[in-house]
């Protein structure tokens, strides 16, 4: 089965939004709902050397959509069948299956299924499959302006950039395995991390 997954260079991020805007924009979304989300993770505070202070403060981006996981939470909890896992790899939600339960909102650890009020079920990321399957990358991918998204085979993208998957404040990528490769921010704390806090909750 072939699997694709994102690259996200977190060093490059400036935490523009202009990704999230832009699936927002082609899925149509409200203001209740967004595909892909941009974490802001910061922290720091004064430290004393002989008696001078200075600050240690910091703070970087990462861009996070479905990561479309070798075990999918959501599918795992999902009663219906709807929330499955297709052979090109992609995680959808089947609209018309779909009761709307939320299970799947619950289990998944990235908050990537995310509940429709309008339409009274759940909706998530597809990976903008139909654009991949006629040869476009996904829509947030091709609006980057600083090109810190890629996307395409995750074998491929791996052999390219390593493995990592971890960064805080995601959880560990030991629960979903999920498809993606992080390059860290030069500033970039570990998944466990408790140095510092999400600064945009509201956003994410």
């Amino acid at each position: 089965m072939k699997q694709y997954g994102f690259y996200i260079d977190s060093s490059k991020c400036t935490g523009c939004k202009t990704c999230q805007l832009a699936c927002k924009d082609f899925k149509d979304l409200g203001v209740d709902r967004s595909y892909r989300r941009v974490y802001e993770y910061a922290g720091g505070n004064w430290v004393e050397e002989n008696g001078t202070y200075r600050q240690d403060v910091f703070a970087y981006y990462t861009s996070i959509a479905c990561n479309h996981c070798d075990e999918p939470a959501c599918a795992k909890v999902c009663p219906s069948g709807a929330m499955h896992k297709r052979e090109d790899g992609f995680v959808i939600v089947d609209e018309k299956v779909c009761i709307g339960c939320k299970h799947c909102a619950n289990a998944c650890p990235y908050g990537a299924p995310q509940y429709s009020k309008e339409k009274g079920h759940m909706t998530k990321c597809d990976g903008c499959f139909e654009r991949v399957a006629d040869g476009f990358d996904p829509i947030c991918v091709g609006s980057c302006p600083l090109r810190a998204l890629e996307f395409g085979p995750i074998d491929e993208l791996r052999a390219k950039y390593g493995t990592n998957a971890d960064v805080a404040p995601l959880p560990s990528s030991t629960l979903t395995k999920p498809n993606i490769v992080i390059k860290p921010n030069r500033h970039a704390r570990p998944t466990d991390d408790q140095t510092g806090h999400l600064a945009n909750p509201k956003e994410v």
